[in-house]
Order: structure tokens, then C-alpha cells, then sequence
């Protein structure tokens, strides 16, 4: 499809299903257009099938995002088919069973949700760069989809960031969703002068298939919580996307449509600036 410049676009990862599916549903209702993500192909062509027949405007592109080499390609994909990026929501993520060591040597759980949105809102910068230049003040955002079990975590190991030596699966997790909050800190540090604003937010415990890789104790967990389904946090995602509240005093984390205090470890400026600068070493091992 073409995408036209005279009216905002969103690129949702994670659009397959879920949370990210229903948040780029709520979008395209309100006239937005959405150039989503995914891994699954069925998945991706049912979300396709669906969201195209809602109207406005909808793409999908697939990707694994536990590879930066697929982050790369997709993000390469979406700057030459969007003429302006208005709001980025890095919702894809996961937790698995065990640790998992990719292709490119990096643990799978740490490189979805963490490294993966990095790289790609790096990518997408000057993209948001040329919307909010063109809108008014905290049009352009970008906003990351976090986790209360980021307070699991009281500090990131920084001798074993990606828990390629010591892995266990809520541990790990926790560690990616503690990382998600501190790069969204850093992130509206480095963007305010660029105005573009960036916010983390954390879903509650949604019914999705979310914890289908994780280990026995995530299962059980999950199956025996009392979930809220997916449109729930897909509308608190929509209103920091639109809303004006999502637009001003960026780093901060919500839930349900209100602002909350993150754990200690998640407002530790300090830490955010090293995990950025360890994020980007660690690409460029990798070559991005």
C-alpha cells in the first residue's frame, strides 16, 4: 500500500496478535495509518487480512527480532515505505523457557526485548526527527512496552547483562523489562531537544499468548492470573500515542492511563546512560 504524508503514521512491532494487533486496530479507527511487525507468518497474514478491512491503511512486515540483522532489514523496509514516522510503539518482546544463544551470539530473551527496540528506534530517528520538526512539540513519540516485573530486578548485572552465564527465566526477563524503562529514560534525555517524546508503560497481565515459550512457573503463573484482555492496554498505548499527556515530560512510566512511580533501579539515571553506551558497544560487535 501507499502511505499517504498528509496523515500520521504509527509503526507497531508485535502487530501479529495481541496487544500490538488491537493497538494498531484503535489506531486506524481514529484515521491513523500503521505499518506493523511481526514474526509468525500465519499470524502476520491473519492481522494483514483483518486490519486491512478496517480502512485507512495498514502493512505488515515480518521479522525475527531475536536477529539484528532482521531488526536492520525491517527497519531498512519501513524507512523506504513511510514518508514520516509520527509514533514508533516497541511492543514485541517475550520470555522463554531457557537461555538461548542466536545466530549472532546473543541471548534471545535480552536481544527481543531489549536490544531489538534499541537498534530499531536508532534506525527510525531520523524519521521521527523529520515529523516532529514538522508538528507542534511532543507530536512525535516513541513509546516502549514494559513490565511490572521489571521491579524482579534491583539493578542490572552489568558482568552479565544478557544472562548468557547465569540464566534464569523470570531473572532474565525481569532484566530485559528493567532495560526497557531505563533506555526509555535515556532516550527522552538525548531526544527532548529534537522534540520527540519517549514514555514506557506496562500492560497489566494480558490474556495473549505471551508466556507459551516460558519455563513451567511462568505458565502455571499466567494461567492462574486474573488477565484483562488485550484492549485494555492497547487503549492506554493509543493514549500516549494521541493523547496530550503522552506528549509532555518524557521518561516517565504509566499504567492503565496514569503515571507511576517505577522501581528505584528503573530511575537510576546513571545506569541508563551506561546501558546505552553498553548497548552500543555491544552492536557494534555485532556490526550495526
Amino acid at each position: 500500500m501507499t502511505f499517504d504524508a498528509n496523515r500520521p503514521v504509527a509503526v507497531v512491532t508485535g502487530a501479529s496478535s495481541g496487544i500490538g494487533r488491537s493497538t494498531a486496530r484503535k489506531l486506524m479507527e481514529r484515521g491513523w495509518q500503521v505499518l506493523g511487525v511481526g514474526r509468525d507468518p500465519r499470524r502476520c497474514a491473519e492481522a494483514e487480512r483483518e486490519l486491512a478491512a478496517v480502512g485507512g491503511g495498514f502493512a505488515m512486515l515480518r521479522g525475527d527480532f531475536t536477529l539484528m540483522a532482521e531488526v536492520k532489514r525491517v527497519a531498512d523496509a519501513i524507512g523506504g515505505r513511510i514518508p514520516r514516522l509520527d509514533v514508533l510503539i516497541n511492543n514485541a518482546g517475550g520470555v522463554r523457557d531457557r537461555r538461548i544463544v542466536t545466530a549472532e551470539g546473543t541471548e534471545a530473551t535480552f536481544a527481543a526485548n531489549h536490544l531489538a527496540p534499541f537498534l530499531l528506534t536508532r534506525e527510525l530517528l531520523p524519521a521521527l526527527r523529520t515529523s516532529a520538526a514538522a508538528l507542534p512539540p511532543g507530536s512525535a513519540r516513541v513509546i516502549a512496552v514494559s513490565s511490572s516485573a521489571h521491579r524482579i530486578s534491583k539493578g542490572l548485572r552489568w558482568d552479565d547483562l544478557q544472562s548468557l552465564r547465569r540464566f534464569h527465566t523470570a531473572a532474565a526477563y525481569g532484566q530485559a523489562k528493567l532495560a526497557n524503562i531505563l533506555f526509555t529514560r535515556e532516550l527522552a534525555r538525548r531526544t527532548a531537544p529534537d522534540r520527540i517524546t519517549a514514555h514506557a508503560m506496562h500492560p497489566g497481565k494480558v490474556a495473549t499468548n505471551f508466556a507459551s515459550h516460558g519455563d513451567a512457573a511462568m505458565r502455571e503463573h499466567m494461567a492462574a492470573a486474573d488477565t484483562v484482555p488485550p484492549d485494555e492496554p492497547a487503549e492506554t498505548l493509543v493514549w500516549l500515542a494521541t493523547d496530550p499527556e503522552g506528549g509532555r515530560d518524557g521518561g516517565r512510566y504509566f499504567h492503565g492511563k496514569a503515571e507511576e512511580n517505577p522501581s528505584e533501579a528503573a530511575r537510576d539515571d546513571a545506569a541508563a546512560a551506561r546501558l546505552w553506551t553498553e548497548t552500543e558497544r555491544l552492536l557494534a560487535e555485532l556490526g550495526f
